[in-house]
């Protein structure tokens, strides 16, 4: 058995590149941030950061184009694919990327509308993102603040109304 899946959270690097191949199908580019935190054998906090470039196609491509720049949160489903050429100079080169059958905007930073559903409003103390996961984790403090509670004692549910 066989299985090429990814999943990855974290924050766009730069700013999304929308273009079009010969046959007219939109291509998005564009490279996420995602963070590792541990503590080493003496208790230090230690963290590294990987980059992750990601290839979005069709209308997941101009909707990446259009909501995400630099800084947004958002994570990726897809595939590794590890593609190779040759430039004008004869030089070989490879790259490995992730080639997004899906994607889930996070929220837009200050509540603006348009990030995938669900806003919130940062502290004002909270500095602005820098582009790494880390950041990320951070900001999610922000977002449980914010998250409404459901009480199920309020709502009135019959087992009749249920469907199965």
């Amino acid at each position: 058995m066989n299985l090429n899946k990814v999943f990855i959270i974290g924050r766009v690097t730069s700013d999304v590149s929308l273009k079009a191949t010969a046959t007219n199908q939109p291509v998005s580019n564009f490279s996420v941030a995602t963070n590792r935190v541990w503590k080493d054998k003496a208790g230090a906090k230690q963290e590294s950061t990987e980059f992750h470039n990601v290839v979005v196609w069709g209308r997941q491509a101009e909707i990446a184009s259009q909501f995400l720049t630099k800084g947004a949160m958002v994570m990726i489903e897809g595939r590794l694919q590890t593609r190779s050429w040759k430039d004008t100079n004869e030089q070989n080169h490879k790259i490995t990327e992730i080639v997004c059958e899906n994607i889930q905007l996070g929220p837009r930073a200050g509540g603006a509308p348009g990030g995938g559903g669900s806003s919130y409003t940062p502290r004002a103390a909270s500095p602005k993102p820098k582009g790494t996961a880390v950041d990320a984790i951070d900001t999610m403090g922000d977002l449980e603040e914010n998250i409404p509670e459901i009480s199920l004692d309020e709502a009135e549910i019959k087992p009749e109304d249920l469907p199965f």
